[in-house]
């Protein structure tokens, strides 16, 4: 699994199944906090598509921490201001970095969870497209 793709399942997913997924990787393996988690602002960059330029739409806030699992460093950054969810993440950074036994089945948990948010995804496009005008009828009429 991609890190790119684990923060996306982990940015979309509970707070508590986060926490639930972290707890015992820290209890067997500790952690230490190297950064605590903080709330901070962040660029929020776009590609304009006429020009295909690069601007800044503007700021988000953001809660960023770094943690130390084992040894092995983990880091997490998060939309929103959520400190447990953001140390869960970082916690399972440092999982995956460190490659811990116990991450076959967290790959599979995560996997089941991306399956799941997929889903959700899926039926509420499907409500939106209920929704959807159709021009081109428009212009028969």
């Amino acid at each position: 699994m991609e890190k790119k793709e684990l923060f996306r399942i982990m940015a979309a997913a509970d707070g508590s199944m986060l926490r639930e997924l972290a707890q015992p990787l820290a209890e067997k393996y500790g952690v230490s906090v190297v950064k605590a988690p903080a709330k901070t602002l962040a660029m929020i960059k776009l590609r304009e598509p006429v020009k295909n330029s690069l601007f800044y739409l503007g700021e988000a806030l953001v809660c960023d921490t770094v943690v130390e699992l084992g040894g092995t460093k983990g880091t997490a950054v998060v939309l929103g201001d959520d400190f447990d969810k953001v140390s869960s993440m970082a916690v399972i950074d440092a999982a995956f970095n460190r490659q811990v036994s116990e991450l076959d089945e967290l790959k599979i948990v995560l996997q089941r969870l991306s399956m799941r948010q997929q889903r959700e995804q899926e039926l509420e496009n499907g409500l939106y497209a209920k929704t959807m005008v159709d021009f081109q009828t428009m212009d028969q009429e």
